[in-house]
């Protein structure tokens, strides 16, 4: 499990003077990026590949409240990839400065090409590196299936 500590800073709060709905996606992103960074696909090497990480959904599950003062600690576990490593699910945690567990989200996404905008795969470097990082329980090979569990129907302006 991959974990990284994040300060709660002032603008993290929300009306009710605790950590808002906005500051726990940011965390869990902010700790996506960090986990990419760690495995050596920085911002400079996403860049240079024309490669980038999108969100198809992200469920909050809120358990605690978070107050501030105290750091927390999210983490980030794969409990999916696909064969070819395009789809991917994570699992995140935020857990508050005593170790309780504060939510839970559970995110499903893809890598995109930056220029062409659809969906692509990984680098053969970084199939590499996803396919040698520990899983998390339950672990499953995705399909494209798995990346859209419920249909929602899209309804444009008129």
């Amino acid at each position: 499990m991959y974990l990284k500590p994040v300060e709660i800073r002032w603008n993290d709060l929300d009306a009710n003077r605790h950590l808002g709905n906005t500051a726990f996606i940011s965390f869990m992103s902010h700790t996506r990026m960090a986990f990419f960074h760690d495995l050596g696909f920085n911002l400079e090497y996403l860049n240079s590949n024309d490669i980038g990480p999108i969100v198809f959904y992200e469920h909050v599950y809120y358990l605690k409240e978070v107050l501030p003062g105290n750091p927390v600690q999210v983490s980030l576990e794969i409990t999916g990839l696909s064969e070819d490593g395009m789809f991917f699910e994570f699992h995140h945690n935020i857990y508050n400065h005593q170790g309780k567990q504060a939510a839970h989200a559970q995110l499903m996404g893809a890598w995109m090409n930056l220029t062409s905008r659809k969906l692509t795969c990984p680098t053969p470097e970084m199939q590499v590196k996803f396919k040698d990082v520990e899983k998390g329980a339950g672990f499953r090979v995705l399909t494209k299936e798995d990346t859209r569990p419920v249909r929602i129907p899209r309804k444009d302006l008129p």
